[in-house]
């Protein structure tokens, strides 16, 4: 969150638009009629629905949206009628698991008579936890609070059904209002009545499968997939899964896709353990940012690049990289542009003009008078863009991948092929089983990474060539073996070793860069992220 800060020079130059610091930023309620509200306070049992505004704190004046941006405003502060929420009658009745949430929601873990799980999170976001103490008593508060109208409120309503329909797993979200002095929430009662929440289904176990998952055997988080996936050599993420739900995220231009935002669900098939995803928090679903001065010199290129809008045309694919580059980087490494082209041909088919318009009427009335068309035909835009957004995505993807092993023993085998293509495959050493396979491209390819981590790991490179991307090979703990017979011709050296000296037997050849050390942090590798 720091780099959230970075450009302190617009900060400063703010102060001539900000003008006074308000003491209390949010408004008091969202309900939008005071007769209402007071009628919640005395009688809450006769009401069953109300009128809110999930954010009447962001509604701005023209002068202040020329400098911050228009972004949603007025669909935070549109009237849009929610029911109100029971905890002893919502989906057969919840009871308090546990506190949850990020640095910026208010939420709660429910659960339901058959043990499964679900979220109550609040629309609105406060992100007074992630700024530096200094900060958090200064005008900068509110104005990164403001910005948080840079987000659809009911963005998640419209992508459940997309992603429906595109045969990707999800939540399945509701509108709620929690009444005041709401005594079912007994200690938190304070920090969870008179608020506007979504409530939806979590994927946090196996009781809370649902039927299109199939045959799940568990559900894991992203810190436990990626333990496990390096650490046993049966254990494989569906990457072309992955891939499809990766090119829906940017469909819907949900650049905030960090490791954090997705569940794994776990199936067993012919004695392998294969983890699909599972997205959750949509919260940045349809970002609009860059309407305003001040957004717009933030989110540059050169400043901070991921804050990129909901605009018709991708204008910044690798802007909706940025914040998943880590998870992407391991879990998308085995497939090929053709792959992508695929699946971005698949979405296309399976998001038609219907679809689309159906999907985004899931907004409240209002909000879809507001932006609905709009929304519409941005969708139908990128979708028919998306394989050139699947291309664009791949080649940054492309450029230095990853190709990592486990704590088991594997076999790296590296041929080069001819001046542009480089093959690498992977096998288990246990029953010689092909665990991973590519040929890359030096056109697209500048440096491919060979992790062996834990385990007895041989390395064989070969292949006679004029040209050839780099090779960088850390073998990792374990006595490892590696054997460079190729041989690239020109300036430098194309095989690069990083390894403890001892226990690492090499066997170099006229391209092979010898970078081992006594130090065994050069076997270090980021696995899970976190």
């Amino acid at each position: 969150m720091k780099k959230y800060y970075r450009p302190l020079t617009f900060v400063i130059i703010s102060l001539l638009f900000s003008g006074c610091v308000k003491e209390s930023f949010f408004a008091k309620t969202p309900v939008a009629d005071p007769a209402v509200r007071q009628k919640l306070e005395t009688a809450p049992a006769t009401v069953d629905s109300v009128v809110i505004q999930a954010g009447k704190h962001y509604g701005r004046s023209g002068f202040h949206n020329l400098f911050w941006g228009k972004h949603y405003r007025k669909v935070w502060t549109a009237p849009v009628k929610v029911p109100l929420f029971d905890m002893d009658t919502a989906k057969g009745g919840l009871e308090f698991e546990k506190l949850g949430g990020g640095f910026q929601t208010t939420s709660m873990t429910l659960v339901d008579k058959k043990g499964r799980q679900y979220a109550l999170r609040t629309l609105d976001k406060d992100p007074y936890a992630v700024l530096p103490k200094f900060w958090r008593e200064t005008f900068v508060l509110n104005l990164l609070r403001d910005q948080t109208s840079a987000g659809n409120p009911y963005g998640a309503l419209v992508a459940a059904p997309l992603a429906e329909a595109a045969g990707i797993p999800h939540t399945k979200p509701e509108l709620v209002y929690v009444h005041p002095h709401d005594s079912d929430f007994g200690e938190h009662e304070a920090r969870f009545s008179d608020k506007l929440f979504l409530l939806e289904n979590k994927y946090d176990s196996k009781k809370d499968v649902t039927p299109d998952l199939g045959n799940v055997s568990d559900i894991d988080g992203s810190g436990t997939v990626l333990r496990n996936r390096f650490e046993n050599d049966d254990v494989h993420i569906d990457q072309l899964a992955f891939a499809k739900a990766r090119l829906f995220d940017m469909l819907i231009n949900d650049w905030d896709r960090h490791e954090g935002q997705w569940e794994w669900a776990q199936y067993k098939q012919s004695g392998e353990r294969i983890y699909r995803p599972i997205p959750k928090d949509r919260d940045n679903a349809f970002f609009q940012f860059q309407d305003g001065l001040v957004p717009w010199l933030f989110s540059r290129n050169w400043s901070i690049r991921k804050f990129e809008s909901f605009h018709k045309d991708f204008t910044d694919v690798k802007a909706l990289t940025i914040n998943s580059e880590f998870i992407d980087q391991r879990a998308l490494s085995e497939l090929t542009q053709q792959q992508f082209d695929s699946l971005a041909h698949v979405l296309q088919d399976s998001l038609t003009d219907q679809i689309i318009t159906q999907a985004v009427q899931q907004f409240p009335d209002l909000v879809f008078d507001l932006v609905g068309p709009e929304t519409i035909a941005k969708l139908k835009s990128r979708r028919d863009q998306l394989p050139k957004a699947a291309e664009e995505f791949y080649q940054i993807l492309a450029e230095a991948p990853l190709v990592v092993g486990t704590d088991e023993e594997e076999r790296f085998a590296v041929m080069r092929l001819n001046n542009d293509d480089t093959e690498v495959t992977i096998f288990r050493k246990s029953d010689d089983a092909i665990v991973y396979h590519r040929v890359f491209h030096r056109s697209e390819t500048e440096l491919i990474s060979l992790y062996g981590l834990a385990g007895d790991d041989e390395f064989e490179l070969s292949g006679k060539v004029g040209k050839g991307i780099k090779i960088k090979i850390v073998g990792g703990m374990g006595e490892d073996e590696i054997k460079d017979a190729s041989d690239v011709s020109g300036w430098g050296k194309k095989t690069w070793v990083y390894d403890t000296k001892r226990g690492t037997e090499l066997e170099a050849g006229p391209t092979t860069k010898d970078k081992r050390t006594k130090d065994v942090r050069v076997h270090a590798f980021d696995r899970e992220g976190f």
